[in-house]
């Protein structure tokens, strides 16, 4: 008797090969993946959810959570946890018509996915079977032909796919009816179930066995922040999840303040020192992983979240509040900033809190109290990133133009703000004084103070289409439009203008600097809460007064948005999509991939060098290949901080922070491995050739990812290090 393995390796020869026939070699690899899948998927997702009433949305948020999310994860770690090999990496005659997929191979994700998508919609549409189901068989028909999956791969795959499909709906059915008849009374009233979509006109009409609303007003608002608690709290998780999932590595800052988080001081050359402590508690609950490093980003970004919708409810309503969250995370910039975690994420964290307790400070009844707080925010900011000291730029025209607010001059409140956020700074202060104020000068050079003043528009388009793109094009233009008629209305409502003053100036003042020199696009992140709450109050007050549409307006922002935000998490949906990988070039997270793959290269050039018979140690050119080896280079992780492997190249000046920390002077002897990106004539420095007795090239590698080209680096040997440094970074 033939074993079930003899049986589907027979199966899929038959398939693979004798099926071979010039027209199916056409259609098969179109049916795994093509260009048009993901705008006709589109444009059928926004068709139902336009005309097919609540039965079309209901339909297209399942296929999203239970296909797009569960589905996905759950097949995800079931490769991982069975590890099966593609055919093509068993079989030596396959026939590959389609790319070579890196993940394991049992189950099929196409199979999985498509029959957990015949599942749903059949769930929603019964007659949707008639098309769904040859396309689902199809589709995972092509998986073998084409050579990636075995045809047991593709079976449990589809049978994988309508657990999930059928289990989720189900699963999230009895969710909505269990915990939403207590928490959205009114929403469950209008729609008690998610499978049998009859919506009742009115929530408040008496049912049998259902208990009355009696406050339909708060019942309503309740709703609006229980929905947004429970955003932020899906939000979080699935964040933590994913920075746990290796799915992404560091970038260049991530890893060089990393190492800060390995020599603790009261500040460092470049930045305050608040981000290396931060690091230094992600790292003591988490590890030195990918996750230790960032955790602080996803929990700060859900703290924001919280503090927003209770603010909302407070001051405005909380229906706005929820729009308010769910629009920062479908704005670019700000759901990079909750993944990845540099100073930014602390900026605008300090940022939003002194904006909030700047408003109960600058009314009426603001108490010293209320001023204290904002001091210390606004301190703490500082500690984070030297743009928190502009924030009193905004609270200073609040005060000289706000009627309400001119009071607190002759109090005492707004004084020991400053005292405090001065009493913050000391340790900042007394670190520069005693190394030369180099961050002074650092900022001096960053800013381009050094340079003769002269305008020009080179920086400027690049600046503005980059702040375009990264917000969002949709609430771009909004907050234009929110912007223009606010400041035309200025007196008409305090809130709009508060919001006005913490976010417009920031923006503006770098805007206009632009005009001198680059600008990053990353710079006014703190402002960009405070212009969304503008945005978000006013489409409010536009929306309440007739006008509809703000509404389109919404829903256009975020169905763009929310797309883009999860393609910019994993690139690689792009080729499950098309079929085809994003160049490395266009891919924005090129600078998040190939850095265990660096590492694991230059160690390999360390140890070839080592059989020499003389111990190696890497020199990195750049502070971020410095870093991110650190972190990368097997076994260096482990060392960085008490005796480490991996070095900046030598200076005799402060170029980074690696000059004040212990260099590679008493490794006089050994031999390194000198680390440069690849340019076109590159050599090595003279002040490296003047250290050690040989300076050898050792050609270039290429870093890959996924078949693609993402970084170049030369290697050279360095033999021999002389005794007798005395360059300052080597004390």
């Amino acid at each position: 008797m033939m074993s079930v393995g003899a049986l589907d390796l027979a199966v899929f020869r038959w398939v693979n090969h004798s099926w071979a026939h010039p027209w199916l070699d056409a259609v098969m690899p179109f049916l795994s993946g093509n260009p048009l899948f993901m705008p006709a998927l589109g444009i059928l997702a926004v068709a139902m959810g336009w005309k097919g009433g609540v039965r079309g949305r209901l339909c297209v948020v399942m296929l999203v959570l239970v296909v797009g999310c569960l589905n996905n994860a759950v097949v995800g770690e079931l490769k991982e946890m069975i590890g099966r090999p593609r055919p093509f990496l068993e079989v030596s005659d396959v026939r590959l018509l389609v790319g070579a997929g890196k993940t394991w191979s049992l189950p099929s994700s196409h199979a999985a996915n498509w029959f957990a998508g015949l599942a749903v919609s059949w769930v929603y549409y019964r007659r949707s079977a008639w098309f769904m189901v040859p396309l689902a068989f199809l589709v995972s028909l092509s998986r073998v032909y084409n050579g990636v999956h075995y045809p047991s791969d593709v079976m449990a795959g589809g049978l994988v796919g309508l657990i999930l499909g059928a289990g989720g709906v189900g699963m999230l059915n009895w969710l909505w009816r269990s915990a939403g008849r207590r928490w959205f009374p009114l929403w469950w009233r209008r729609l008690p179930s998610l499978v049998c979509p009859v919506v009742h006109a009115d929530p408040l009409v008496p049912q049998p066995g259902v208990e009355p609303v009696r406050d339909p007003a708060r019942a309503a608002a309740r709703q609006w922040l229980r929905l947004g608690y429970v955003l932020v709290a899906v939000l979080f998780v699935a964040r933590v999840v994913y920075l746990a999932s290796d799915r992404i590595e560091l970038s260049e800052d991530e890893a060089y303040q990393w190492l800060w988080s390995k020599h603790l001081a009261l500040s460092y050359y470049s930045k305050p020192p608040l981000v290396a402590y931060a690091q230094f508690l992600g790292t003591r609950l988490w590890g030195d992983t990918e996750l230790g490093v960032r955790f602080c980003a996803p929990l700060i970004a859900a703290g924001l979240g919280v503090l927003l919708l209770r603010f909302f409810e407070r001051e405005v309503n909380a229906r706005s509040g929820f729009w308010l969250v769910l629009m920062l995370n479908a704005t670019p910039l700000m759901a990079a900033g909750s993944v990845l975690f540099t100073v930014d994420a602390l900026s605008v964290g300090f940022w939003t809190l002194g904006m909030l307790s700047a408003w109960r400070a600058l009314q009426a009844g603001g108490r010293t109290r209320d001023w204290a707080w904002l001091g210390f925010w606004l301190g703490c900011g500082c500690l984070s990133k030297y743009t928190a000291l502009l924030q009193w730029v905004s609270i200073l025209l609040l005060m000289g133009f706000w009627k309400t607010a001119r009071r607190h001059w002759s109090r005492p409140g707004p004084y020991a703000a400053l005292a405090i956020n001065a009493l913050c700074l000391a340790p900042v202060m007394w670190w520069n004084a005693q190394h030369g104020w180099v961050t002074v000068a650092h900022l001096e050079d960053r800013a381009g103070l050094t340079e003769a003043w002269r305008l020009t528009l080179r920086f400027l388009g690049d600046f503005t289409v980059s702040e375009i793109g990264l917000l969002n094009p949709v609430f771009f233009g909004g907050l234009l439009w929110a912007v223009v008629a606010v400041w035309r209305r200025r007196r008409d409502h305090a809130l709009l203008m508060f919001f006005l003053a913490m976010g417009a100036p920031l923006f503006l003042g770098y805007w206009l600097y632009s005009l001198r020199a680059r600008v990053h696009p990353n710079w006014i992140v703190p402002a960009v809460i405070p212009l969304f709450c503008l945005l978000v109050v006013y489409g409010d007050l536009r929306w309440r007064a007739g006008v509809r549409g703000v509404k389109r307006w919404l829903t256009l922002g975020l169905a763009l948005g929310l797309p883009l935000v999860v393609v910019l998490h994993d690139t690689n949906l792009v080729d499950k999509l098309t079929g085809h990988y994003l160049p490395a070039s266009l891919d924005p997270l090129r600078r998040v991939r190939g850095w265990s793959e660096t590492g694991r290269v230059v160690e390999s050039t360390r140890q070839q060098l080592a059989q020499e018979g003389k111990p190696v140690f890497v020199i990195g050119k750049h502070y971020g290949i410095t870093g991110l080896l650190s972190f990368y280079l097997p076994g260096s992780r482990e060392r960085a901080g008490r005796d480490p492997v991996v070095y900046f190249r030598s200076s005799d000046h402060p170029v980074n922070q690696f000059y004040f920390w212990r260099g590679y002077r008493d490794r006089v002897g050994q031999s390194a491995v000198y680390v440069a990106e690849a340019k076109a004539g590159l050599e090595a420095p003279a002040s490296l050739i003047a250290e050690f007795e040989s300076v050898t090239s050792l050609g270039v590698r290429e870093i890959r990812y996924r078949g693609r080209v993402m970084h170049r680096f030369e290697l050279f040997a360095c033999r021999g290090l002389r005794p007798g440094l005395t360059s300052p970074s080597q004390r």
